[in-house]
């Protein structure tokens, strides 16, 4: 069987044109994937994508299916659009969730509905009552749902992971994580949805971190505090743009974690991001330390490019996303923003490939020891093994609208978030439980 599977992308915003679009191009490019649609309220965003200069660079001749059509009329969005196109893909191909962070749930329900495998971006949903749902359906299904957290396949994080877990670092015990978003960003889409009644910088950046200090050590968070600063976005709304978060880790260790938007657009980096994290053994100490913001390249242009925050002097990362030319016309996609959809890609494909041919109750059954098997591997990110990081999410989101009180995470058949409760014994200081 060669398995070709359809793709509909949901959502036509920043990180299907710097990333998911160009990505699924080149598996379409190699023979991996076979159409791929792009839906979105209107037609506005599907036009600067089909209009891109890099991408039409890259992949002469490549084009998208637009939902709706380019020439349609954007004085009338249609929300449910994406649950038409879904609907009307045969079973078991591919939908991309990329759509803002509270609207997760709902794209990824219709397509497990309509028995599609998942990519969605980070984090998966904001609540792990949904992510256990999720898990589920997909498990009754025998779908694979993964979540593209992508640093995970920088291979400077793989490595980490390695050497950790072969005990060479011995116990992470304190650390620090910083992911700066630039300015600009105020001026995007962020400000219709990322407000302080939806989300935060800690919800929607923090758990890039989060994620990979579990990736790295196998730890899982215990804790949560999460301060916040309000601030007006352009169109006068309100956001926690500055962010301060406290993790506390089950073996007592603790990671602070500052998100914003808030990186210069004159910075010479797209961002501001990095992690040190310092562990011990015995009596020695032992160290962690990406610098992500800089990544040994420095260029400086004779002038500034056209995408927003282009700046003349740069420090361009050439690990997360860029584009090669490397002979055979167009330009190739390279890095760990790539990898990330492909291992993910691939992982689905094996799981269609090694059912093919069978009967549907054996096939059935083959494909739900596939998602078992990626479960247990814990390098894709599936909503059984990453369900962490929705219980941070709920414990950030109590925490800052609750001026930053601690919040507590349950595991097992019980598991929630709750708020850290305090009691004063007779003659002794308060102590935490």
């Amino acid at each position: 069987m060669t398995y070709r599977p359809e793709v509909c992308i949901v959502g036509g915003g920043m990180i299907t044109r710097v990333q998911i679009l160009p990505s699924f191009f080149q598996l379409q490019r190699l023979g991996l994937v076979g159409d791929i649609h792009v839906c979105a309220l209107q037609s506005a965003p599907l036009r600067e994508l089909a209009a891109d200069a890099m991408l039409k660079k890259a992949f002469p001749g490549f084009e998208f299916i637009p939902h709706p059509t380019l020439d349609s009329d954007d004085a009338k969005p249609d929300p449910d659009l994406y649950k038409k196109v879904v609907s009307q893909m045969p079973p078991r191909q591919i939908v991309v969730v990329a759509v803002p962070d509270h609207m997760h749930y709902d794209v990824i329900r219709t397509a497990l509905n309509c028995d599609q495998h998942i990519c969605s971006v980070k984090p998966l949903v904001l609540k792990y009552r949904h992510a256990e749902e999720i898990a589920a359906e997909a498990g009754k299904r025998g779908l694979v749902v993964a979540v593209e957290y992508h640093k995970r396949f920088d291979d400077r994080s793989l490595l980490a992971r390695r050497y950790y877990r072969a005990g060479r670092f011995g116990e992470f015990r304190i650390g620090q994580a910083s992911l700066m978003e630039c300015w600009y960003y105020r001026h995007s889409n962020f400000q219709n949805w990322c407000t302080c009644e939806s989300s935060d910088m800690f919800a929607y950046i923090a758990c890039h971190y989060i994620d990979l200090v579990h990736f790295i050590t196998g730890l899982k968070p215990v804790a949560v505090s999460v301060y916040g600063i309000k601030d007006k976005y352009p169109n006068g709304r309100e956001g926690f743009l500055w962010t301060d978060g406290r993790v506390i880790w089950e073996n007592g260790a603790c990671l602070n974690v500052q998100n914003s938007l808030g990186y210069p657009d004159e910075g010479p980096g797209g961002n501001f991001q990095g992690m040190r994290l310092y562990g011990s053994k015995d009596d020695r100490a032992t160290l962690i330390v990406h610098n992500d913001q800089f990544r040994g390249v420095e260029h400086c242009y004779l002038e500034r490019g056209n995408d927003p925050g282009d700046t003349v002097y740069a420090q361009p990362n050439p690990d997360y996303f860029q584009y090669v030319d490397v002979g055979g016309g167009g330009l190739t996609p390279v890095g760990y923003g790539y990898r990330s959809i492909a291992a993910i890609v691939g992982r689905i494909r094996e799981c269609m490939q090694i059912s093919a041919k069978k009967p549907e109750r054996t096939a059935l059954r083959v494909r739900q020891e596939f998602l078992k098997r990626l479960d247990n591997e814990g390098i894709i990110a599936t909503p059984r093994n990453s369900a962490y990081n929705e219980l941070v999410m709920e414990a950030g989101r109590l925490s800052i609208l609750n001026d930053a009180r601690e919040v507590i995470i349950r595991y097992g058949s019980n598991a929630g978030v709750d708020f850290r409760r305090y009691y004063l014994r007779a003659g002794a200081s308060p102590s935490r439980e």
